[in-house]
């Protein structure tokens, strides 16, 4: 059972409810994990844990909606920080090769610390790399490592089917025999999805592109998913090559081959989505696809600018999302917010991305597209989720006419003061709870450079 908290005071509470102005000097009242009362003076029960909000802006926690969390430790390396997707994947795929469960366990608990001091409560995970000599029970090491660190988790069970000598990406020993997948689905599904009000871990499941998986498999996969009341996901439309591929390999564009293997609708979410016409657009929100935006990824690949503002203008579901570290190469949300708050005023207009519509994306449309309904506003029977900011810094300073938009417009992307999920604090001034960051650290980078020295790169 969670332990009733009482945040009182704080500075700028961000309710993201519709119609409800922002709140001043307010408090929030979280009983076993979900909030009871929202508003000023709110009395404290004998046996809630006070917690001061002054001088913080809170808000609902930030919701990612797409990751590859083992990825946190292949990032940043010579050789792959300057190359298109294809090329960055074929390097990356020679390293991967080489995870294990401890490697996936320590890429896991880099993300999600990154995630939980971003403001970020609740996080997708892809994971689609599954060497021959391993087992494939590696989602299950991540799943033990976000209870353990306290996240709210949605991993996506990836999958990957062609291989380059079936005219994918993939080398071959990173594949797997679509039985094998379809089967390992259903076992995590019995193992670990819960689709009470409040769940802490769902299921979804992710074949991982048009390029690597057969058109058999993504139309086995979406059926199977319909059938057991689970959403699924993708990647889709994220770079020019994918689209010539689609193209010469299926003959028509990567949208239209979705819709014809049946994965457009509202249990369905694509990731990255840059390169799309204005009737793909418009499929996209009649069905009411859902889109995770990848900002900083999307440029640190070169792979284009989505047209995010054509999209909410036309009425589709966007959340936001970091991406795989490798390709971030970072797992802080907020660093993202930041960038999608500058990035489509370039090219569109100066008013093309106001504040309040970043942290719609991160919060209520995140909660929508992953169908959790309970996430995402602050009000009384959501979920205790609450991101939390200091505001009383140099960074802020001349900035509080518009308290609740200084941590979008001002400074760098800071850490949270408190990321709360689920009723429990999980960061604390700044720090996340029972983690030894130096400890972590050093065992990650170990990791890394032994799984460079096995891919026989200098690390």
């Amino acid at each position: 059972m969670s332990e009733t908290l009482l945040i009182q005071n704080i500075h700028t509470l961000v309710t993201m409810v519709d119609g409800d102005e922002d709140l001043h000097d307010a408090d929030i009242l979280i009983r076993d994990g979900w909030i009871q009362a929202v508003g000023r003076n709110l009395p404290a029960p004998d046996d809630a844990r006070i917690i001061d909000g002054s001088w913080c802006a809170a808000y609902p926690g930030f919701v990612n909606t797409h990751h590859h969390l083992y990825q946190s430790l292949t990032r940043n390396i010579p050789g792959l920080q300057d190359v298109k997707l294809f090329d960055w994947l074929i390097g990356l795929y020679e390293i991967w090769r080489g995870l294990g469960e401890e490697t996936v366990d320590l890429g896991a608990r880099v993300g999600i610390a990154e995630l939980l001091l971003s403001g970020c409560t609740t996080t997708t995970d892809h994971f689609y790399v599954f060497p021959d000599r391993c087992t494939d029970r590696l989602i299950d090491v991540e799943i033990k490592a976000a209870a353990e660190m306290g996240i709210r988790f949605h991993p996506t069970r990836g999958s990957m089917s062609r291989g380059r000598s079936n005219g994918g990406l993939p080398p071959d020993d990173v594949v797997q025999n679509p039985d094998a997948i379809l089967a390992d689905c259903e076992r995590l599904i019995d193992a670990y999805h819960d689709d009470r009000p409040g769940s802490m871990c769902r299921i979804a499941l992710a074949p991982c592109s048009p390029f690597s998986v057969t058109t058999e498999l993504l139309k086995e996969t979406i059926e199977l998913g319909r059938s057991r009341g689970v959403i699924c996901h993708t990647h889709l439309c994220e770079t020019a090559d994918e689209e010539q591929y689609c193209l010469d390999t299926h003959g028509m564009r990567p949208m239209a081959y979705m819709e014809e293997t049946g994965w457009l609708g509202d249990d369905v979410w694509f990731a990255h989505v840059v390169h799309v016409n204005e009737d793909e657009i418009r499929r996209l929100a009649e069905t009411r696809t859902g889109i995770a935006h990848c900002p900083i990824s999307n440029l640190r690949l070169g792979s284009g600018i989505a047209r995010i503002p054509d999209m909410l203008k036309a009425g589709c579901r966007v959340g936001m999302a970091v991406d795989g570290s490798a390709s971030n190469d970072a797992s802080n949300l907020l660093r993202d917010m930041q960038q999608a708050l500058l990035v489509h005023r370039v090219g569109t207009a100066v008013d093309a991305m106001p504040p309040r519509d970043v942290l719609t994306m991160a919060t209520r449309h995140g909660a929508d597209i992953l169908q959790f309904p309970e996430a995402g506003r602050l009000e009384p029977g959501s979920v205790g989720d609450v991101a939390m900011f200091r505001l009383d810094k140099v960074d802020y300073a001349g900035a509080m006419a518009d308290p609740a938009h200084a941590i979008l417009m001002c400074g760098s992307a800071p850490r949270a003061e408190y990321t709360i999920v689920h009723g429990k604090v999980r960061v604390e001034k700044g720090r996340v709870c029972g983690l030894d960051e130096t400890e972590l650290f050093h065992k990650a980078n170990d990791a890394a450079a032994a799984l460079l020295r096995k891919a026989g790169d200098k690390p």
